[in-house]
Parts: C-alpha cells; sequence; structure tokens
C-alpha cells in the first residue's frame, strides 16, 4: 500500500490560497483531503435546520468539485475526530497529517488528542497558520506579553505587517490523491433539515464599490454598507490575505474591522477563560436579572424600542445582523433589561451565521464593560438616539417590522432613564470594592503543547 498524506480541512474550505493543503501537496506523498462532520459540535446545535450546517454542507459541495477538476475529491466523515483518525490510520498507510491552526479551546483539545494519536502510530502532524495574518506570540509587546488594548495592538500590527505576509500559497494539485467517490453525506444522514432561511452565496466575491464607501456607509442599516465576508471567514471559503490586501488598497476603516477580528482572536488564545467569564474577574460580581419573559421579549423583537426590534428580527430571518444594530441590541440586553450578557453571547451563537466564538464574546464583553479595552460600564447607549441617528427615516425599522407605526407595535418594556439608573446602581455595587482596573486573576497562556510547525513567514 502506497503511502498517503492527509489534508484535514476545518476552518479553510477552499483550495486557493491554502497554506497547510500547500504545504502538503508539496511534501511528496499523494494528498487524500478529509473532513470532518464533528459529532461532538453537531450534537450542541439546537436547532435541526442550523443554517450553519446546510452552509457547510454547501461549501463542501464547492470544495468537492473543485478537487474533482484535479483529480480528486473530498473524503467525507461523521464522529469523533480521534475515532475517525483511528479509522484512517487502519484504512490507509499515512505518512502524515497537514492542517491548519485553530484557536478556539475546544479546537486546541482536539489537536492534543489526535496529535497523541498520530505520535502513538509514528505518523507527523503539520500544522499552518492560514486563517489569520498574525497569531499567538507575533504582536505582542516589547517585553512578550500579549497587548489587551486594540489601538496598541492595531499599531503594532500594522508595523509588524510585510508583504511576504499577504503572498498567496500557491499548490501543486497534480500532487493530490486521485478520488472518483462522492462521500459527501446529505442532510438527513447528518441529522439536520434544510435551512430555512436564505444561504450566503457559496462563491464568495467582494463588492469593491461597496469597500470603498464602507467608511461612509456602515453605520447606516438602512442601506448595503457592510460586505458579510464575515462567514466566508468563519468557514474559510476565503483568504484573509486576499481580503487584507482588498482592504490596504481600498479602504483603511475596514481594514480596521479585519484587525479587530485578530484582535480578539488573540485575546481567546492568549485569555481562555474569557470563554466562560469575565476578562476583568471583578464584572463576575454582577448580579444580574433572570427574566425570562424580558428575555423573550428581546429575542423575538418585541421590546418597544424600533431599532432593537428590528434587529433581532433581521438576526431571525436571516441569520445576519446590521453591525452598528448588533452593538445596540446588545447594549440594551445587559444594560436596559441587565440580562447576563452569556445569555445574548449565547443566543448569538445559536443564530449568526458569521459566528466566530473569539469575537462575539469579545464584543458581548466590550458592551457588558467586563471585557478588555472595553466600553466604560456607564456608557449606556440610548436606542431611541441611536435610531435617529442612524436610521432617521425608519428604512430599516420598516423592512423588519411591518406594524411600526400602528397600534399593534408593542409600547417599551422598560424606561430608558429608570434601566440606565437601576444597571449603573448594579455595576458600582459590585464594583464599590475593586474598581474596574483590579488586575487579573488569570495569567496569559504560556507558549503552546503543541508541537506542530508552524509558518509565521512565508
Amino acid at each position: 500500500m502506497d503511502a498517503k498524506t492527509i489534508f484535514w480541512f476545518r476552518r479553510d474550505l477552499r483550495i486557493d490560497d491554502n497554506v497547510g493543503l500547500a504545504a502538503a501537496l508539496g511534501a511528496g506523498h499523494p494528498v487524500l483531503p478529509v473532513f470532518i462532520f464533528d459529532s461532538d459540535i453537531l450534537g450542541k446545535l439546537k436547532d435541526r435546520d442550523d443554517a450553519r450546517v446546510s452552509f457547510i454542507h454547501e461549501l463542501l459541495k464547492n470544495l468537492d468539485h473543485d478537487l474533482h477538476t484535479h483529480g480528486s475529491g473530498l473524503e467525507v466523515h461523521i464522529g469523533k475526530p480521534l475515532e475517525v483518525f483511528e479509522k484512517l490510520i487502519a484504512d490507509h498507510k499515512i505518512a502524515a497529517v497537514y492542517a491548519n491552526h485553530d484557536y478556539e479551546p475546544y479546537a486546541i483539545r482536539r489537536d492534543e488528542q489526535v496529535e497523541l494519536l498520530l505520535e502513538e502510530n509514528e505518523i507527523e502532524f503539520h500544522t499552518y497558520k492560514d486563517q489569520v495574518i498574525f497569531e499567538k506570540d507575533e504582536v505582542v509587546k516589547l517585553d512578550g506579553s500579549p497587548y489587551s488594548v486594540y489601538s496598541a495592538y492595531a499599531r503594532k500590527w500594522r508595523e509588524t505587517l510585510d508583504p511576504r505576509d499577504l503572498k498567496a500559497a500557491h499548490a501543486r494539485f497534480e500532487n493530490l490523491a486521485k478520488r472518483k467517490l462522492n462521500t459527501i453525506p446529505s442532510l438527513e444522514r447528518l441529522g439536520f433539515t434544510e435551512s430555512s432561511i436564505p444561504l450566503p452565496s457559496t462563491h464568495p466575491s467582494v463588492d469593491l464599490r461597496l469597500v470603498r464607501k464602507y467608511h461612509e456607509v456602515r453605520d447606516i442599516p438602512g442601506v448595503p454598507g457592510t460586505s458579510h465576508m464575515g462567514a466566508h471567514l468563519r468557514f474559510g471559503s476565503i483568504s484573509i490575505r486576499k481580503l487584507v490586501k482588498i482592504a490596504q488598497k481600498e479602504n483603511d476603516t475596514w481594514l480596521n474591522e479585519l484587525i479587530w477580528r485578530e484582535f480578539f482572536m488573540q485575546i481567546l488564545w492568549h485569555y481562555p477563560h474569557v470563554a466562560s467569564e469575565p476578562f476583568r474577574p471583578e464584572y463576575s460580581k454582577i448580579v444580574w436579572r433572570h427574566d425570562v419573559k424580558d428575555l423573550h421579549r428581546w429575542i423575538e423583537g418585541k421590546t418597544g424600542y424600533p431599532l432593537v426590534d428590528a434587529g433581532m428580527r433581521e438576526l431571525a430571518a436571516t441569520g445576519f445582523m446590521h453591525n452598528r444594530v448588533r452593538m445596540v441590541t446588545a447594549s440594551f440586553l445587559v444594560k436596559h433589561l441587565l440580562i447576563d450578557p452569556k445569555e445574548g453571547e449565547r443566543y448569538f451563537a445559536r443564530k449568526l451565521f458569521d459566528y466566530e466564538l473569539s469575537s462575539n464574546n469579545g464584543n458581548w464583553q466590550w458592551v457588558a464593560g467586563s471585557g478588555c479595552d472595553a466600553a466604560p460600564y456607564f456608557r449606556v447607549f440610548n436606542p431611541t438616539l441611536q435610531q435617529k441617528r442612524f436610521d432617521a427615516k425608519a428604512v430599516y425599522i420598516k423592512k423588519w417590522i411591518p406594524e411600526y407605526g400602528t397600534p399593534k407595535y408593542p409600547l417599551p418594556i422598560v424606561n430608558h432613564e429608570e434601566a440606565r439608573e437601576r444597571v449603573l446602581k448594579a455595576y458600582k455595587v459590585a464594583l464599590h470594592r475593586r474598581g474596574p482596573t483590579a488586575p487579573l486573576k488569570h495569567e496569559p497562556r504560556p507558549q503552546t503543547k503543541l508541537k506542530f510547525s508552524s509558518t509565521t513567514k512565508r
């Protein structure tokens, strides 16, 4: 049996400019492309029509088609990754496994387990940087500690950037293992049904006219002013290097947003406790209201605050919410309803096409004041003023709230001034012993224990 190299697709569902795939194809052995529907992850999804499963399913069809143009194809498995690799080892003579880095806590534990299994079977495991420009300890302070303030991180990020960091990874596709079989399971076999909401295009393209005006229109929800590249970055159907090169040329404000994504990713990497706890520990002392009725009104878009309700209805109908409105809806849940931001974070994680643990967590903690570089806890956005400033003619609101302006639309469930006083009191009671600048109880993550190879400069 001839030895093969396996390339394990994860958050990189494309064949162009894929660093790990290019490295595998250049290693000498025929490359077998593999994707695993992780049963541990699928089992935690609450909605059987989860749109992201449908989206991944469509992206895999595209990926399989692209591989077929080179005489190969995608081998798709369902199960726990460790068990799948035990089967792959039994079925194939494997020289090495290649993949791209993943930085979320679950992914790190998964990769550690797989690495140990491969090591026991004398199989090399190589992973590479692909979904970010800079990772882990590549953009840090002079003393080696991580940044916790975005502006300082962004300056260092820009200073560190070299044209070589944006060089596309070119692959030798003739080294793909020959395959003709289609092994992509049906949604039914995965335990899911077709999405009830429209899917994003599975062929990502950047609207350059939109990007050029991004800084002017990005805060106006009633116009198409955002790129909708988040879902493609999340699943790797487009290269971050390609987007950064476009941003450098077309719009610096858009580049800032791409840097924000990497900032939150390195926060999660260095401080993995933020996935379940506040970055600032004193904020864990806040006493939240456990009001199920108010939480459901927020979810259903029936709070009586039009901009909040329009955003929540857009999310339910499309799996997307405008960036400005995300901030307003999140702030309303935390500051007006005094409901634990983890409730909102979980709901967004359930519904957003572009859900990414680091960004979702970082932005919810920013709104709550509990995160790094967070908004001051005493900043309470007035949703009515936000509406007047960014949707004065109610273009966005009328699109998502047909009963707006009629007796059918509910009255506000809370008074803004009263809610503001309530939340400020709750925060002050929790923080009166330890101010917002209290030292962290969590030290930054030490250097990774993984022995993967890494292409930090190319």
